[in-house]
């Protein structure tokens, strides 16, 4: 011990301790030993000289390739891809069984499900303007049913499907959030019935055909017959109203070669119009009906195809009647 009662560490210690790295310091100068210890303990001070900045190296194309397969390496990434695999796997087979088909056909596509879930069903439809068509048959028609949702409803389609009715005129869709569907339809009204290969269907006013004959509810309809007569309704309804009284004695209007009318009344009488103002010749047969009851006579068809005369031609009894009748004058003209 020094005389400031510290111990004093022998070489060896201090040799081992360094290694040789501190210097001998006599025990006169402990301080000192201290100083040139932490002194000898820094490391040396780098040489200033001057270093050139060197340029980021650039990964090859193989080394960011593996940089990238490293990800799979950290932690939940591959896990991750391994359950996305089995997802696509699985829903491949969900699909290729026939499994998606079975669930569109049940409950829809899988956005409508989801918008259906969010809270944007089709709960309610209101339809309007309909008569003679049952809400289920117009359902139907627009293909709106409980697999449908409201945002992914496409309204023009509805519309489109629904012009496609042939009692159908005209329909207005409209979506009102979040939950109901409006469907305004106007009906076509029967006009006539149209007579075309042995068949009979009703017609409208713009000469579409809405339905067949099936019943009685349509038999009180003008009656038009022939290849292009449901087109030219419109001027058979104005030749009818032309014919004043004489209309509820026409039982059809039979269009010929897409040219004229010939009226079949209901008596059997066939009255030939002509294709140049055929109004006239109704106003000629009203005339031959107040003078001479041209139409209570034995007559097969009345001719008013040319405007200055009438042909007419009788009924095979009344041409009989008429030629027995003709006969006595015949012969006493020859005796005499």
């Amino acid at each position: 011990m020094d005389g400031g009662r510290r111990v004093l560490r022998s070489l060896k210690e201090s040799f081992t301790a360094r290694h040789s790295l501190v210097p001998i310091i006599s025990a006169e100068a402990p301080y000192a030993f201290a100083t040139a210890a932490a002194v000898a303990s820094l490391p040396p001070a780098p040489a200033a000289t001057a270093v050139a900045p060197r340029a980021p190296a650039r990964k090859s194309r193989g080394k960011r390739l593996l940089s990238r397969f490293a990800l799979l390496g950290r932690p939940g990434v591959g896990t991750l891809a391994v359950l996305g695999l089995f997802g696509v796997v699985g829903a491949a087979g969900f699909v290729e069984n026939g499994g998606y088909a079975a669930l569109v056909a049940s409950d829809g596509e899988l956005y409508d499900i989801a918008a259906r879930a969010a809270g944007f069903p089709i709960s309610a439809v209101t339809i309007t303007g309909q008569s003679r068509l049952r809400e289920r048959e117009l359902l139907d028609a627009a293909g709106v049913g409980p697999r449908n949702s409201l945002p992914f409803l496409d309204a023009t389609a509805v519309r489109e499907r629904l012009m496609q009715v042939p009692l159908v005129k005209s329909a207005r869709v409209m979506k009102l959030y979040p939950d109901r569907l409006v469907i305004a339809i106007e009906e076509r009204q029967p006009s006539a019935l149209w007579q075309r290969d042995g068949r009979v269907a009703v017609i409208s006013e713009d000469g579409v055909p809405i339905d067949e004959l099936r019943d009685e509810r349509y038999l009180g309809l003008p009656f038009v017959v022939g290849e292009g007569a449901q087109k030219r309704l419109l001027e058979f309804h104005m030749l009818m109203s032309k014919a004043g009284d004489l209309a509820h004695r026409i039982r059809a209007g039979v269009l010929v070669a897409g040219r004229r009318w010939n009226f079949e009344m209901t008596n059997g009488v066939t009255v030939k119009l002509p294709e140049m103002d055929p109004f006239g010749a109704l106003d000629t047969l009203a005339r031959l009906q107040r003078e001479a009851r041209i139409l209570d006579k034995d007559v097969m068809s009345i001719d008013l195809r040319l405007p200055d005369r009438v042909g007419v031609r009788l009924t095979e009894e009344a041409a009989s009647a008429r030629e027995a009748q003709l006969a006595p004058r015949k012969s006493s003209k020859s005796g005499g």
